[in-house]
């Protein structure tokens, strides 16, 4: 199969917000309750806006068709879409903070082809060549074992408050420069 990565534009939200939805609704259920899931998808998860706008998120094609995204970013938000209201657009220090890997989704049908680490790793390369020496990102309980593969280790366990009174369970784990030797 052959996988084409590229730069997330602004025309593309209107296809990630679908994909989005499949990503979540296909393979978080296994982690996450049907009510975690659809306050998870009224509150957290969706396209931020932001990350596209400074470049740094991703999109990987088979045959023009979107099956997977996520990005990096230099922000201190850690995770959550553009209605999260847990967003802090500040920008980070290289030299100290680490970078934020954020919105990780790939299409339930493109699971365990090697996209999810397609695109860390080139968050990883782009985050490194604006001088991160760390990355760190509030990962779903679906995302953690695809994580640890890549060396990233879990910090706290985190609960993201949800609009429908329910809350997410987010795992913040970090990963340091030397863990990739």
């Amino acid at each position: 199969m052959n996988f084409t990565l590229r730069q997330a534009v602004l025309a593309d939200i209107p296809t990630l917000r679908v994909l989005i939805d499949a990503s979540v609704r296909g393979l978080q259920a296994k982690d996450y309750t049907p009510a975690q899931i659809e306050g998870a998808l009224q509150t957290v998860y969706g396209v931020d806006s932001q990350l596209i706008e400074d470049g740094t998120y991703f999109v990987v094609e088979v045959e023009s068709v979107i099956v997977g995204c996520g990005g990096w970013s230099k922000r201190k938000t850690l995770f959550g879409g553009d209605r999260w209201t847990g967003r802090e657009d500040s920008l980070l220090n290289p030299q100290k903070d680490a970078a934020k890997i954020r919105a990780f989704f790939v299409h339930p049908n493109w699971v365990r082809r090697g996209i999810g680490s397609m695109i860390l790793e080139t968050c990883e390369q782009a985050a490194s060549a604006a001088g991160f020496t760390r990355f760190e990102m509030g990962a779903t309980l679906t995302g953690v074992p695809l994580y640890r593969a890549r060396g990233y280790v879990a910090l706290e366990s985190l609960a993201a408050p949800l609009a429908n009174k329910e809350s997410l369970a987010v795992i913040r784990m970090e990963k340091r420069m030397s863990s990739q030797k």
